[in-house]
């Protein structure tokens, strides 16, 4: 066994692993925990494919970003874990219903694969052609170029989920003094400064 394969079993198990343990454990911050190792193991097996550029993608915002938000966010929240154990024993017969049918629908997906005309599949890393330019080239050639349009409308959907989370949650007080920018650029100098003339022994 070479040292690609046993890394890629160990990085196979990590995220199964990982995943496993996120769905089955009891306490939040032990699956957001769980969480980052399975991603940090799929980032291991797109190294080991020569996706560098996806692997730290994966690293930098799923990792860095995503899975600390949710950390940050589960242990600051008073989450009521009783009652969300109760809630999920209610659905439970009902997603695992729904689980069967995922189950079932990916056996019939991977009975059914093969692929395409024109396709070769390679038996191993060492089989795969040279290719011109790097990983992160060819990505970049595809987005920008083959699903340029796609990728614009796929900003923009992200633009306006923002901005709505952002108009949903916004909340203006009266008791908040808050800084007008217009008023201030907009003042007159000469109604903004009073001077007082101050007599020696008195006050303003």
């Amino acid at each position: 066994m070479t040292v690609a394969a046993l890394a890629f079993y160990l990085f196979a198990l990590s995220t199964v692993t990982g995943g496993l343990m996120t769905v089955v454990s009891r306490n939040p911050v032990h699956s957001v925990l769980w969480l980052i190792l399975a991603f940090l193991s799929t980032a291991g097996l797109f190294v080991l494919v020569g996706a560098e550029f996806v692997a730290m993608l994966l690293v930098i915002v799923y990792v860095g970003a995503v899975a600390v938000l949710f950390l940050f966010v589960v242990m600051m929240l008073d989450v009521d874990f009783a009652e969300l154990k109760a809630e999920m024993a209610r659905y439970m017969p009902l997603a695992l219903l729904i689980g069967v049918v995922l189950l079932m629908q990916l056996a019939l997906a991977f009975g059914v694969w093969e692929a395409a005309e024109g396709v070769v599949v390679a038996s191993g890393l060492d089989a795969l052609p040279p290719v011109a330019e790097a990983n992160t080239a060819a990505l970049g050639l595809i987005l920008y170029d083959d699903y340029f349009l796609m990728f614009q409308l796929s900003g923009l959907i992200l633009l306006v989920a923002m901005i709505g989370a952002i108009a949903l949650t916004l909340r203006h007080r009266a008791d908040v003094k808050r800084q007008n920018i217009v008023q201030q650029v907009l003042r007159d100098p000469a109604k903004a400064m009073n001077v007082s003339d101050v007599q020696p022994g008195q006050g303003l």
